[in-house]
């Protein structure tokens, strides 16, 4: 379990920084920019890195095709997740988070044929619940049925996006390696999302004008493209070298939960019995999930 659990988890990890990291300035950037600046970070981070450690290759028009595909769902992801939530709120973000993992799961048993098994059933319904739990302490659920259409239906696809992109990327994980793949694919991504930034600024009218780059600003980006994309991206396709991308998919739930010790170490947010209650169940259901048979 430790050899697949860790790489996942970390990942998670740097994820939920991104709670605290949004509230020092980061969405001061329009959305599809901000997207763009942290895919061309973490691609230029991960470049450096690919090259300093791993032999030069040459691939298949075949898998160019593929890493493009992937690539693409990279480009769906993010201008998804930040455009649908600058146009939601808080609660409506935060249960839409929870439909990544259920599609990773689905779509393991569809695309790869993983086994989709009791214990993974079971497990995977229990870390939901406990993540609802911990949710339902932190923001007003009942404002979830408020809100942009539009931005609900963004973040649906958000979290489509990553489960597709988790699970069309493990052949080529155990072909080459969790690095490369997740370079490739994000220097595939760059170019696909830098094209949508002109429209940006028409429909925002200058989307930059007024946006001041202090040093919260800079470094939330920074964060965004070295540690939740290039150091996450690679963690998070490291845990598919070795399990099933259903079994890898359940970590995804510890990204609130961190977010939310963050938010209490950092922001001196509190954390009441729901939390600790919702914790013990999310984290039971991914250890169910986790140690189940391949």
């Amino acid at each position: 379990m430790a050899r697949v659990s860790l790489g996942p988890l970390a990942a998670a990890s740097l994820w939920g920084g991104m709670y605290v990291v949004s509230k020092w300035g980061f969405a001061a950037i329009p959305p599809v920019t901000l997207a763009f600046l942290r895919v061309a970070l973490g691609a230029a981070a991960l470049l450096v890195v690919v090259r300093a450690t791993k032999p030069a290759r040459s691939f298949s028009r075949t898998e160019r095709r593929r890493f493009a595909v992937l690539g693409g769902w990279v480009a769906l992801t993010l201008v998804t997740q930040f455009v649908g939530t600058d146009l939601t709120n808080a609660s409506q973000g935060s249960l839409l988070t929870v439909l990544t993992p259920v599609f990773t799961l689905l779509l393991g048993v569809a695309v790869l044929d993983e086994a989709l098994t009791t214990r993974k059933v079971g497990g995977m319904a229990l870390a939901v619940a406990g993540t609802l739990v911990v949710l339902a302490g932190q923001y007003d659920l009942a404002a979830a049925g408020r809100g942009s259409l539009v931005g609900v239906l963004a973040l649906f696809a958000a979290s489509f996006g990553w489960a597709a992109y988790t699970v069309w990327g493990t052949p080529l994980v155990r072909t080459y390696s969790a690095l490369e793949t997740a370079t490739y694919s994000t220097v595939a991504a760059v170019p696909m999302i830098a094209v949508l930034v002109p429209v940006e600024f028409a429909l925002r009218d200058a989307a930059l004008a007024g946006v001041t780059v202090t040093p919260a600003v800079a470094g939330a980006v920074g964060y965004l493209g070295v540690a939740s994309t290039a150091a996450a991206w690679v963690l998070w396709y490291s845990g598919v070298e070795h399990a099933d991308a259903g079994v890898v998919a359940v970590f995804f739930f510890a990204q609130p939960v961190v977010g939310a010790v963050l938010g209490a170490l950092v922001l001196s947010e509190s954390l009441g019995p729901t939390f600790f209650a919702g914790g013990a169940v999310m984290a039971a259901g991914v250890w169910a999930v986790s140690t189940a048979r391949a």
